[in-house]
């Protein structure tokens, strides 16, 4: 670990540029705004949280509560204009969500801009995004020796697919890795208290609920595998976006590591033939890529995640074993299956016999029938029982040609 974190953790100079590049930013937007609105640092580095080579920026400009509580929904109108007139040459992407936020490149940075009304207490949230800097006064004072181990459950995340609580990666959020890391004590123990999780287990930091915390959080922000009560907002599941798959290979890639400690649970793998090639053995596998629509990164990513569940539905028959995917500057899919040949002619159950109209439609649709066991069965011969032709085949659906611009096969 002690060689893994001489890698992930920023050094002086690094330090020094992340801190003039965002000093400069935050004192030309706070000089525009004026009495306005107060900007402050947010997220992983104003937690002292982020990785090295991290070059996201997280920003928040905090309106007055008691001025701007009427007008919540126009602090996006109010931080754009600013925004246009200080970088008039700059591109600023509007992102929309619960509240508008922007998205901007500076001196090699990528900041991303969210206006907040400031609030003392979670009570007062008109937006999600209002308790944000609640979150950083937590982790700091929560967390001040442990800066190091969240940085370690990171890294260990990022480089597992383990990180992101977009909707199309349904992963751990870094505030999420933050919060585990700060209740278990380390990042170890975060690792051996994950093969004791339970389903729908409660993990309340704040100690909000003596019990029976599902009883009182509402029915809608339980749904995920399991439920972090946010340690500032006893009525949020900070977990909420967690998919049980996820989950599942969290406590799996933790078990891997405590029973043999390497770095190469710290290292991302991308994916390559080779890789996928090593992980088949002798079982078929199949590997595509595709070059994703522009858009917005949420929208795209989740229309990727379709792709790839639908593939993978549609792949069933041959027996799935493994599959995965991966969006860098393309999208690369794989799946490896055990078998990459189907029968030439399959049989298909029909209605009971009792049940004559039914029996009858089923021969007009299926030429070849049979009586067995008290139902009627059909014959069917199979469209592209061989792999190769299926794949070609599927991948000419319009259901996978409205979500990418272009799709084809890499290997198989």
């Amino acid at each position: 670990m002690k060689e893994v974190l001489q890698k992930i953790v920023p050094g002086k100079s690094e330090r020094e540029k992340f801190g003039i590049v965002a000093t400069g930013f935050l004192k030309i937007l706070q000089k525009s705004l004026g009495s306005k609105a107060k900007v402050i640092l947010g997220g992983s580095s104003a937690k002292d949280t982020w990785l090295s080579g991290n070059h996201d920026v997280d920003v928040f400009v905090q309106f007055d509560y008691k001025t701007f509580v009427s007008k919540s929904q126009h602090l996006s109108e109010e931080l754009e204009l600013v925004l246009k007139k200080i970088f008039p040459k700059i591109k600023i992407e509007r992102v929309h969500g619960s509240r508008d936020y922007f998205q901007l490149i500076y001196q090699g940075y990528h900041f991303e801009v969210v206006p907040i009304l400031k609030i003392e207490a979670a009570e007062r949230i008109i937006n999600i995004t209002d308790v944000s800097p609640l979150h950083t006064e937590w982790v700091n004072s929560q967390g001040k020796n442990l800066k190091d181990e969240i940085r370690l459950a990171k890294q260990f995340c990022k480089a597992n697919a383990l990180y992101g609580a977009e909707s199309y990666l349904g992963g751990f959020s870094g505030y999420v890795i933050e919060i585990l890391v700060i209740t278990y004590g380390s990042f170890i123990n975060l690792l051996k208290a994950s093969q004791k999780w339970k389903k729908k287990e409660v993990i309340d930091p704040s100690k909000f609920y003596k019990k029976d915390a599902l009883f009182h959080l509402n029915k809608s922000k339980t749904q995920s595998p399991i439920i972090i009560v946010d340690p500032v907002d006893k009525n949020r599941n900070a977990a909420a976006a967690l998919t049980e798959d996820k989950v599942k290979l969290f406590q799996k890639k933790a078990k891997g590591y405590l029973t043999k400690p390497s770095k190469s649970f710290f290292e991302t793998e991308l994916l390559t033939k080779e890789m996928v090639e090593k992980k088949a053995g002798k079982k078929p596998f199949v590997i595509l890529t595709a070059i994703p629509f522009d858009g917005k990164e949420d929208v795209i990513g989740m229309k990727n995640f379709k792709v790839f569940e639908f593939l993978k539905d549609e792949l069933n028959p041959f027996g799935v074993v493994e599959g995965d995917w991966e969006w860098n500057d393309k999208v690369t899919y794989y799946f490896i299956l055990k078998t990459d040949n189907l029968p030439e002619i399959q049989v298909r159950p029909g209605p009971p016999l009792t049940m004559k109209e039914n029996v009858k439609d089923f021969k007009k649709k299926n030429s070849k029938t049979y009586e067995q066991d008290g139902r009627i069965m059909a014959e069917i011969k199979t469209r592209n029982p061989r792999l190769k032709d299926f794949v070609e085949y599927t991948l000419k659906k319009k259901y996978v040609l409205e979500k990418v611009k272009k799709i084809t096969v890499v290997s198989s």
